[in-house]
């Protein structure tokens, strides 16, 4: 259905891009890079490199273009599927509406994605000259990784959303990916911690997913999409937001100790991280159980906000914990 009134040109792109999604796509950013500085300070990794802050900024310059892509295929695929109809319970897309014609935003895809790999090969051309790997072992790794990452954007809306894969694909682009891919370019070195730092980050990624497709399940189980949530069903889709707090929380708490060199156990450290961790599990308790509270359909949109504040309040629990006490 569309809107009887249009945004101007550029709020339309604006709205495209989705910005409220832009955290989902920088968290993992800023926590790998707090990880790289706390890995360097307690000795796990030699020094940072002398390019880590402009690595850093690239890095979260091309998950952002990277996220903006996404959601411009995914507003593209899903109006030509004809999924955003009259009934559909999240925001306004642009397509749907007829604020952006499918031909504009094609152009769009594609203009971002060039960005993104401009993006791409500036961290190319900055970690060949600063690294001492083989230029061909590091330019296919990095290869390898920008073009996984834009299959993934494309293959998310048109098959796997539709297969219950979903949830791996955010764990895997959303967490481990790029969590691991910015200590990497910051440190050149891949580490235990990182790998599990970004399985946390990836689970808090994925509470975003769930209260999405907890919100469509009725709409999704009509037109045959099989998200993970169509086939686990409504209850246990609340105690998958409840579990992957919980496991984003934990994996954060065993990254900060397995980085301090110093060992964590009792102290004013150890306490603190505990008080941290229980101002999160307390805040995420809370929205869990309110999140059960509401009814089937656009209430569970305030949902997404309060995802969002709780990922963004990990978010900074992780880079004090790590900043701080690893």
């Amino acid at each position: 259905m569309k809107s009887t009134s249009s945004p101007r040109p550029l709020r339309a792109w604006w709205l495209a891009a989705r910005p409220k999604t832009l955290s989902g796509a920088l968290v993992p950013v800023v926590t790998g890079a707090a990880l790289a500085f706390a890995a360097a300070r307690s000795g796990h990794v030699a020094t940072l490199q002398p390019h880590a802050a402009v690595a850093g900024g690239l890095c979260a310059l091309f998950a952002a273009l990277m996220q903006i892509a996404s959601n411009f295929i995914n507003d593209l695929i899903d109006y030509r599927r004809g999924a955003d109809g009259n009934d559909r319970l999240g925001p306004e897309r642009a397509c749907a509406q007829g604020w952006i014609t499918p031909r504009a935003m094609t152009r769009g895809i594609v203009g971002i994605l060039v960005l993104a790999a401009l993006t791409g090969l500036a961290l190319a051309t900055l970690l060949l000259c600063a690294l001492p790997i083989p230029p061909l072992t590091l330019l296919a790794g990095l290869v390898l990784t920008g073009a996984t990452c834009m299959a993934g954007a494309f293959l998310y809306t048109t098959h796997l959303s539709r297969l219950a894969l979903g949830d791996v694909l955010v764990f895997v682009f959303f967490g481990i990916v790029p969590v691991v891919g910015t200590f990497f370019a910051l440190t050149g070195r891949f580490t235990a911690t990182a790998f599990l730092l970004g399985i946390g980050v990836g689970a808090m990624v994925d509470t975003l997913l769930v209260v999405n497709n907890l919100r469509d399940i009725d709409n999704d189980r009509r037109v045959g999409k099989r998200t993970l949530i169509v086939l686990i069903g409504r209850p246990a889709g609340h105690r998958l937001y409840l579990l992957l707090g919980l496991l984003a929380m934990a994996c954060t708490f065993a990254t900060v100790v397995l980085n301090n060199s110093e060992g964590l156990f009792g102290g004013l450290r150890m306490s603190a991280l505990l008080l941290l961790s229980a101002i999160f599990l307390v805040l995420h308790g809370k929205s869990s159980r309110y999140f059960e509270s509401l009814p089937p359909g656009r209430e569970m949109n305030e949902m997404l906000g309060i995802t969002s504040r709780n990922m963004l309040c990990f978010a900074l629990i992780t880079v004090v914990a790590l900043l701080w006490i690893g």
